[in-house]
């Protein structure tokens, strides 16, 4: 080693060193504005978890909410209770099959319509856009409600149009699930069609038009040039989806009636209000509710696991 050799290495540890405060406060610095967010959100998600998960562990019921008995610690009563009624598996079952069902024809409906927007004319598109964003930011009593008048057996104009006569939709428990499903992707759909628009729009135009040049049809791009591209957006769109439709409550509760006849459209959100606070079996209720939010936990985990195996920043 040259004496100019010796010289320059302590001065390279030098700066190595002084650099490490710096790297250390760059690395906390995005937490630190995080840090307000944080509070207000733990504040008001902490606490209500925490409640729930302890409610789901006693006995409580109108005898304790009223102070006729005192609360007794449970355990895993609850649980077990639960996990014993077939009721619960079969409501499970369908709610999966109705969140996978609402969460899939939203995206695509969603995407669809997102590439027709950069198809489209200044015009259309600017009335596309208003009537996605009426329809999303319709209150979900009130687009339930016109879309049960939309399909009423007497008076819709639907059953006119289709010549069914006064068929009932909500009678069955397939058409009727499918008529909430309808109404969920209608008012769900704008939120995953201005997202994945916007992404479109920040995809540089040299890109599609290199793939358009090369022959590649419309489908092809989106599979294999602006789907790649637009995987993070996707990813916050189907989480979110997964999140709504997961526990969707109004849309059922409104247009079945409560769970449709003899509880053939209950989904687990309508089942744990029915325990709750009309079977007043408060403990039972908040046992579904820690339920649901464990498996929309494992669901999330699952998929950004999936994500990062095939290398994907998130």
């Amino acid at each position: 080693m040259t004496t100019q050799e010796a010289v320059a290495q302590p001065v390279t540890v030098a700066k190595a060193v002084a650099t490490l405060p710096g790297r250390r406060r760059a690395r906390w610095t995005p937490w630190l504005y995080l840090a307000p967010a944080l509070v207000v959100l733990g504040a008001l998600l902490v606490y209500p978890i925490y409640q729930l998960g302890l409610i789901s562990l006693l006995k409580y019921t109108q005898a304790q909410v009223s102070g006729g008995e005192p609360t007794a610690f449970e355990g895993f009563g609850n649980y077990t209770t639960l996990f014993a009624d077939d009721q619960f598996w079969q409501v499970l079952i369908a709610t999966l099959v109705f969140a996978a069902a609402c969460v899939l024809s939203t995206l695509a409906v969603g995407c669809a319509l997102a590439v027709l927007l950069t198809r489209v004319r200044a015009l259309p598109r600017l009335a596309l856009m208003l009537a996605a964003l009426g329809a999303w930011a319709t209150p979900a009593v009130t687009g339930s409600t016109v879309w049960l008048f939309l399909f009423d057996p007497d008076f819709g104009p639907v059953n006119r149009v289709l010549g069914v006569g006064d068929h009932s939709w909500t009678y069955g428990r397939y058409s009727a699930f499918a008529l909430v499903l309808l109404e969920v992707v209608w008012c769900s759909f704008p939120f995953v069609m201005v997202t994945v628009y916007a992404g479109i729009r920040a995809v540089p135009s040299e890109v599609l038009e290199a793939a358009a040049l090369d022959g590649a049809s419309q489908w092809r791009i989106w599979r294999s040039v602006l789907a790649p591209l637009l995987r993070p957006i996707l990813v916050v769109v189907t989480i979110q989806s997964v999140i709504w439709d997961f526990k969707v409550f109004t849309q059922i509760y409104v247009m079945t009636n409560g769970g449709g006849i003899a509880g053939q459209n209950l989904v687990l959100n309508v089942y744990a209000y029915q325990k709750a606070f009309a079977s007043s079996q408060y403990g039972l209720g908040s046992a579904i509710g820690v339920v649901m939010l464990v498996i929309l936990l494992v669901v999330t985990l699952v998929y950004l696991r999936l994500l990062r195996r095939q290398g994907e920043e998130l």
